[in-house]
Protein backbone atom coordinates (compact mmCIF):
# COMPACT_ATOMS: atom_id res chain seq x y z
CA UNK A 1 0.00 0.00 0.00
CA UNK A 2 1.51 3.38 -0.96
CA UNK A 3 2.28 5.79 1.83
CA UNK A 4 1.01 9.35 1.55
CA UNK A 5 3.56 12.05 2.32
CA UNK A 6 2.06 15.44 3.03
CA UNK A 7 4.18 18.55 2.42
CA UNK A 8 3.42 21.59 4.57
CA UNK A 9 5.09 24.98 4.01
CA UNK A 10 6.14 26.61 7.28
CA UNK A 11 6.46 30.32 6.44
CA UNK A 12 9.74 31.75 7.69
CA UNK A 13 10.78 28.34 9.03
CA UNK A 14 11.02 25.80 6.20
CA UNK A 15 9.07 22.73 5.13
CA UNK A 16 7.51 19.86 7.05
CA UNK A 17 6.90 16.43 5.48
CA UNK A 18 4.37 14.28 7.35
CA UNK A 19 3.85 10.54 7.14
CA UNK A 20 0.79 9.04 8.77
CA UNK A 21 1.64 5.55 10.05
CA UNK A 22 -0.67 2.54 10.04
CA UNK A 23 -1.08 3.04 13.80
CA UNK A 24 -2.36 6.58 13.22
CA UNK A 25 0.81 8.30 14.41
CA UNK A 26 2.22 11.28 12.51
CA UNK A 27 5.97 11.21 11.87
CA UNK A 28 7.34 14.50 10.56
CA UNK A 29 10.63 15.64 9.09
CA UNK A 30 11.11 19.39 9.41
CA UNK A 31 13.67 20.90 7.02
CA UNK A 32 14.63 24.38 8.20
CA UNK A 33 15.61 27.20 5.87
CA UNK A 34 19.10 27.29 7.45
CA UNK A 35 19.72 23.66 6.39
CA UNK A 36 18.98 22.04 9.73
CA UNK A 37 16.45 19.29 10.18
CA UNK A 38 14.64 17.41 12.90
CA UNK A 39 12.39 14.43 13.31
CA UNK A 40 9.16 15.01 15.19
CA UNK A 41 6.51 12.69 16.54
CA UNK A 42 3.36 14.77 16.49
CA UNK A 43 0.69 14.98 19.11
CA UNK A 44 -2.10 12.66 17.96
CA UNK A 45 -4.74 15.37 18.39
CA UNK A 46 -2.72 18.32 17.01
CA UNK A 47 -0.32 17.73 14.08
CA UNK A 48 1.22 21.18 14.61
CA UNK A 49 2.37 20.26 18.13
CA UNK A 50 5.12 17.67 18.60
CA UNK A 51 5.27 15.25 21.52
CA UNK A 52 8.99 14.82 20.91
CA UNK A 53 11.63 16.14 18.49
CA UNK A 54 15.13 14.99 17.61
CA UNK A 55 17.55 17.36 15.91
CA UNK A 56 19.76 15.68 13.30
CA UNK A 57 23.17 16.74 12.03
CA UNK A 58 23.96 16.36 8.31
CA UNK A 59 25.91 13.16 9.01
CA UNK A 60 23.11 11.73 11.17
CA UNK A 61 20.48 12.52 8.52
CA UNK A 62 22.63 10.88 5.83
CA UNK A 63 23.25 7.80 7.98
CA UNK A 64 19.54 7.47 8.77
CA UNK A 65 18.56 7.73 5.11
CA UNK A 66 21.17 5.13 4.15
CA UNK A 67 20.03 2.73 6.87
CA UNK A 68 16.36 3.09 5.95
CA UNK A 69 17.04 2.91 2.21
CA UNK A 70 19.37 -0.04 2.56
CA UNK A 71 17.00 -1.95 4.83
CA UNK A 72 14.15 -1.47 2.38
CA UNK A 73 16.35 -2.57 -0.52
CA UNK A 74 17.48 -5.73 1.29
CA UNK A 75 13.89 -6.60 2.28
CA UNK A 76 12.71 -6.20 -1.31
CA UNK A 77 15.59 -8.31 -2.61
CA UNK A 78 14.86 -11.08 -0.11
CA UNK A 79 11.27 -11.19 -1.37
CA UNK A 80 12.45 -11.23 -4.99
CA UNK A 81 14.83 -14.10 -4.27
CA UNK A 82 11.91 -16.20 -3.03
CA UNK A 83 9.93 -15.45 -6.20
CA UNK A 84 12.52 -16.10 -8.90
CA UNK A 85 13.99 -19.56 -9.33
CA UNK A 86 17.73 -19.54 -9.94
CA UNK A 87 18.26 -16.07 -8.48
CA UNK A 88 20.36 -15.94 -5.34
CA UNK A 89 21.51 -13.18 -3.02
CA UNK A 90 24.63 -13.28 -0.88
CA UNK A 91 26.60 -11.02 1.41
CA UNK A 92 30.26 -11.28 0.47
CA UNK A 93 32.78 -10.02 3.04
CA UNK A 94 35.70 -7.85 1.96
CA UNK A 95 38.47 -9.14 4.22
CA UNK A 96 41.60 -7.15 5.05
CA UNK A 97 43.67 -9.39 2.76
CA UNK A 98 41.42 -8.85 -0.29
CA UNK A 99 43.27 -7.35 -3.25
CA UNK A 100 40.33 -4.94 -3.66
CA UNK A 101 40.66 -3.12 -0.32
CA UNK A 102 41.13 0.55 -1.19
CA UNK A 103 40.20 -0.07 -4.83
CA UNK A 104 36.94 0.69 -6.61
CA UNK A 105 34.02 -1.65 -7.12
CA UNK A 106 34.57 -1.25 -10.87
CA UNK A 107 38.08 -2.71 -10.49
CA UNK A 108 36.50 -6.05 -9.53
CA UNK A 109 34.76 -6.29 -12.93
CA UNK A 110 32.07 -8.21 -11.01
CA UNK A 111 29.27 -7.79 -13.52
CA UNK A 112 31.45 -8.52 -16.56
CA UNK A 113 33.17 -11.60 -15.12
CA UNK A 114 30.30 -13.12 -13.15
CA UNK A 115 27.07 -11.59 -14.50
CA UNK A 116 26.22 -10.74 -10.87
CA UNK A 117 25.11 -7.33 -9.66
CA UNK A 118 26.40 -5.74 -6.47
CA UNK A 119 23.29 -3.99 -5.20
CA UNK A 120 24.59 -2.60 -1.90
CA UNK A 121 27.72 -2.18 0.19
CA UNK A 122 27.21 -2.61 3.91
CA UNK A 123 29.62 -0.66 6.12
CA UNK A 124 29.98 -0.03 9.84
CA UNK A 125 28.66 3.51 9.24
CA UNK A 126 25.67 2.47 7.12
CA UNK A 127 24.60 1.10 3.79
CA UNK A 128 25.43 2.32 0.30
CA UNK A 129 22.45 1.23 -1.80
CA UNK A 130 22.98 0.92 -5.56
CA UNK A 131 26.75 1.49 -5.46
CA UNK A 132 28.49 2.89 -8.53
CA UNK A 133 31.74 1.56 -10.05
CA UNK A 134 33.71 4.47 -8.51
CA UNK A 135 32.77 3.50 -4.91
CA UNK A 136 35.87 2.38 -3.00
CA UNK A 137 35.88 -0.85 -1.03
CA UNK A 138 37.14 -1.02 2.54
CA UNK A 139 38.19 -3.84 4.80
CA UNK A 140 35.12 -4.99 6.73
CA UNK A 141 32.64 -4.09 3.99
CA UNK A 142 30.09 -6.65 2.89
CA UNK A 143 28.92 -6.67 -0.72
CA UNK A 144 25.29 -7.59 -1.27
CA UNK A 145 25.23 -9.32 -4.64
CA UNK A 146 22.50 -10.91 -6.73
CA UNK A 147 23.06 -13.53 -9.42
CA UNK A 148 23.26 -17.23 -10.18
CA UNK A 149 24.82 -19.61 -7.68
CA UNK A 150 27.79 -20.14 -10.00
CA UNK A 151 28.28 -16.41 -10.55
CA UNK A 152 28.16 -15.64 -6.83
CA UNK A 153 30.67 -18.40 -6.09
CA UNK A 154 33.01 -16.87 -8.69
CA UNK A 155 32.51 -13.39 -7.21
CA UNK A 156 33.45 -14.69 -3.75
CA UNK A 157 36.70 -16.04 -5.20
CA UNK A 158 37.43 -12.77 -7.02
CA UNK A 159 36.88 -10.63 -3.90
CA UNK A 160 39.01 -13.05 -1.84
CA UNK A 161 41.79 -12.84 -4.43
CA UNK A 162 41.60 -16.47 -5.48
Amino acid sequence: MPVHVERVELPGIGVRHDILTVDGRRLSVVSFRDGGRELALSDEDDPDRADETIELTDDEATALSEVLGGTLLLTQLAGLREQVAGLHMEQIPVRADSPYVGRTLGDTRARTLTRCSVVAIIRDVGVIPAPVPADRLSSGDALVAVGTREGLDKLVRIIAGG
